[in-house]
């Protein structure tokens, strides 16, 4: 009777790891649609506050564009713990706000919108210092204009076309380094990703 208690409960014990490990997994893509009650993505992991969206020409938080209209990246990070965190820039990766065009049944991609890094002479840091309860937030427009410019560090030296009608995605795969008081910790497998459409 024990044995079959004890298998019972070990049973239920795996069972419940199981779930458990299959809802973590599904908290590492955070995923946002047209169809989507909200049009920002905003998560805290590890004491940092994330939030990821994208932003139409009156600078509100938008998953459906018209066509022909400029449209602005919008990515921050707040830092909620107790101490300043230094925040390494290696998350400003390769695709870093990249976009593809769902076409068909295949994918194109689109590009970035920002051309480089650190691009400009400055004699600050090339990382981030963030004191306790403040937010860095680096915006990008998809189109460069004389009043739409990115947020330092990223540059832009030649700009790009408007999207045309279609139903794209964008997403972020966090590699995200900080340290304070000599930790350094590191958050990864985490992805944000924005589906949008121009109509």
């Amino acid at each position: 009777m024990k044995t079959t208690i004890f298998k019972i409960s070990a049973f239920i014990l795996l069972l419940a790891l199981v779930v458990a490990g299959c809802e973590k997994d599904d908290e590492q893509i955070l995923e946002i649609s047209p169809a989507s009650k909200t049009a920002v993505i905003q998560k805290e992991v590890d004491g940092i506050e994330f939030k990821f969206c994208l932003l139409n020409e009156k600078g509100e938080p938008a998953t459906v564009f018209k066509e022909g209209e400029n449209f602005t990246f919008f990515f921050s990070f707040k830092n909620n713990l107790a101490d300043s965190i230094i925040v390494s820039p290696e998350f400003i990766n390769n695709d870093f706000f990249r976009v593809f065009k769902l076409n068909e049944n295949n994918l194109l991609d689109t590009g970035k919108p920002w051309t480089g890094v650190w691009c400009y002479y400055s004699g600050e840091p090339h990382e981030f210092i963030v004191q306790s309860s403040k937010t860095k937030s680096l915006q990008c427009p998809w189109v460069l204009s004389a009043t739409n410019m990115p947020d330092y560090p990223l540059c832009i030296s030649e700009s790009k076309d408007y999207l045309s009608k279609g139903e794209f995605f964008t997403t972020l795969s966090l590699n995200f380094s900080y340290s304070f008081d000599d930790k350094l910790i590191t958050i990864k497998n985490k992805e944000f990703k924005i589906n949008f459409k121009f109509n």
